[in-house]
């Protein structure tokens, strides 16, 4: 517009503007400061982004790892989960022993060596004490309340003590050996009338339930095992929940399609099994409460729900002990006491039966001790170097959990020089560490007697040999599993000599599982056995 002055008698001058003709040099100077303001905000645009990507390149990278489609990541490549851990165990061959996976949306990192399981599970332990959240833990834990699948927090910190102070301690763990040793010898007169009846004895079916019995009755005071009805309810709830602990839940790994598992009938499953065992441990619970109307006496009658019950009572402790605390704490002990103990037994008994050197050397180290006893007690069996030996052979290469409970990092953390993040699931490949050549000479032979003269122990202090995890996680029922354990082996190979079923050999044995976190022989293992003495 063009400015023109009007000046007016007696008036101040004023501005009117008026019509200016079209100038494009005006134009042209407008655009010119429109592409220069552009052509600055891109080059600070790039100068930013070079330096954060300068930054970035200064951090580490993540461990190497297997290409994966998007938004599925490596779950197509991981489908089988009785070889879970074979398949992790490849990966590592190809990528390390540190190396990552994407799983849906969830980034995983899997350890496979006994170095890097020192690094993570003892020098960065507190970070990597974590533990990632999954459907069907959480719900049949109460929401991880109790030991096992808690994450790290001051809750977990006073269950786990309420447990390895009051449960799991050496006084306790001996109140109950008299129920072990009554179970035990129970066990040997069913299989000395196999052997009268020359019947087979299927030793996978004997062991679950002998474990099942000797757990329950000193978590909850009584057996399931010769109830009728009530046999079958118990053992196909514990099978149940333990299918649910290892089931895959399309939401745990991409959220947006949790839809998924509601069309598939997996969240409705898992509603009913959790309240069948709601109503289980309640059932538990009430019993127990009316037997202590009673007043009972005798302390060594108590049993784990009788200790829960008066802590709860007590009020002693800076959480509120509620039903929902005991009934998740009886749920960590019935699921994780019960199969790992049996499944040890059965590859205890797999690796003797194909290795009849060491079968015949432990049972004449046994007998040779008991030549005037015809059972073998818990005292008995301090003296049996070689007999733990075996244990320990078994452990390594047959643990029953071959991967440790996944943990979770808590905050970003470097490791052999790779960058873990945050949230980051850890697996720690129990089953490859304890086949590392680096670590074992001739990793793949059951030789028991290369712990004769070696202080590697299974309490979380060698990386070598972790069956029961390490660190804080270190599983607080080893003091109870490891007695229980011996016990049985010590008097199966005491009283008995044992035989294959005529036309097999010891080469048709297999060493196949079953799917789980517990992972059992597949093909049941069915021996002859005849009287020792």
């Amino acid at each position: 517009m063009k400015i023109k002055k009007l000046w007016e008698r007696g008036s101040c001058p004023i501005l009117i503007p008026t019509p200016y003709p079209y100038n494009h040099s005006w134009l042209l100077a407008t655009m010119a400061s429109i592409i220069l303001f552009l052509l600055c905000l891109t080059l600070l645009l790039l100068v930013l982004f070079f330096f954060h990507k300068h930054r970035s390149n200064k951090n580490p990278p993540p461990p190497p790892g297997p290409r994966g489609l998007p938004i599925i990541g490596n779950l197509l490549q991981l489908n089988d989960s009785s070889t879970f851990h074979l398949q992790l165990w490849k990966l590592s061959k190809i990528y390390g022993p540190l190396f990552s996976l994407q799983l849906g949306l969830r980034p995983c990192v899997v350890v496979s060596s006994p170095k890097l399981a020192k690094e993570i599970l003892k020098n960065h332990d507190l970070v990597f004490s974590g533990r990632p959240s999954f459907l069907g833990q959480q719900k049949l834990s109460y929401n991880g309340i109790e030991v096992i699948f808690s994450p790290y927090n001051e809750g977990w910190r006073e269950i786990r003590k309420i447990c390895i102070v009051h449960i799991f301690n050496s006084k306790r763990v001996s109140c109950f050996s008299s129920i072990r040793h009554y179970e035990v010898k129970q066990m040997i007169k069913k299989i000395s009338r196999h052997v009268s009846s020359s019947t087979v004895t299927n030793l996978n079916e004997l062991l679950i339930s002998l474990s099942s019995t000797i757990i329950c009755r000193i978590a909850f005071g009584r057996s399931y095992e010769d109830e009728g009805t009530e046999k079958s309810r118990f053992h196909e709830l514990v099978n149940e929940v333990q299918a649910m602990f290892s089931a895959f839940f399309v939401s745990d790994y991409i959220p947006f399609m949790g839809w998924i598992d509601k069309l598939t009938g997996m969240h409705a499953r898992l509603d009913r099994i959790f309240k069948e065992m709601d109503k289980f441990y309640q059932e538990v619970i009430d019993e127990r409460l009316d037997e202590s109307k009673k007043h009972r006496e005798n302390k060594d009658e108590e049993v784990i729900v009788d200790v829960l019950l008066q802590l709860k009572k007590e009020r002693s402790f800076s959480i509120d002990l509620t039903y929902d605390h005991i009934k998740a704490i009886l749920m960590d002990i019935l699921v994780a006491a019960t199969d790992t103990s049996a499944a040890t037994t059965v590859w205890a008994m797999t690796a003797l039966i194909k290795n009849p050197r060491v079968m015949k050397k432990v049972q004449e180290e046994i007998r040779k001790l008991g030549d005037n006893n015809d059972f073998i007690g818990e005292d008995d069996i301090k003296k049996l170097p070689y007999l733990k030996a075996v244990i320990k052979e078994t452990l390594r290469l047959h643990l029953p959990a071959p991967l440790l409970v996944s943990r979770e990092a808590n905050e970003d953390c470097i490791i052999d020089g790779y960058l873990i993040q945050a949230k980051t699931i850890v697996y720690v490949n129990a089953w490859a560490i304890q086949r590392d050549p680096e670590a074992w000479k001739d990793p793949e032979e059951f030789y028991p007697e290369r712990f004769l003269e070696s202080s590697i122990d299974f309490k979380g202090q060698d990386f070598e040999l972790i069956p029961f995890g390490t660190g804080r996680r270190i599983c607080p029922g080893l003091s109870m599993a490891v007695p229980t354990l011996e016990l049985i082996i010590a008097n199966l190979l005491s009283s008995f000599d044992w035989e294959l079923p005529q036309g097999l050999e010891k080469e048709d044995i297999d060493f196949e599982m079953l799917p789980g976190i517990t992972q059992h022989k597949k093909n049941h293992l069915c021996l002859f056995a005849k009287n020792h003495f």
